[in-house]
């Protein structure tokens, strides 16, 4: 199980909404809703979006961000 309260903050941040996320993403908020609750994986072109969108520059913040487990 992952948390992705750090990741919470960033959507807030950076997109607004979580179907803003979504969207930038190319998934649909279920699809987002299903990752965020640990029901299923972040894709990894999903996370390399991410890191594009939230400026994150290390591996170490993108750890933080989708590994940092409960």
């Amino acid at each position: 199980m992952y948390d992705y309260q750090k990741l919470l903050g960033l959507i807030k941040e950076h997109c607004g909404t979580q179907a803003n996320y979504a969207k930038a993403l190319g998934i649909g908020t279920t699809t987002l809703n299903s990752r965020l609750k640990n029901q299923t994986f972040f894709k990894q072109n999903e996370i390399l979006k991410s890191k594009e969108l939230f400026d994150l520059k290390s591996a170490s913040e993108v750890d933080a961000v989708f590994f940092n487990k409960q």
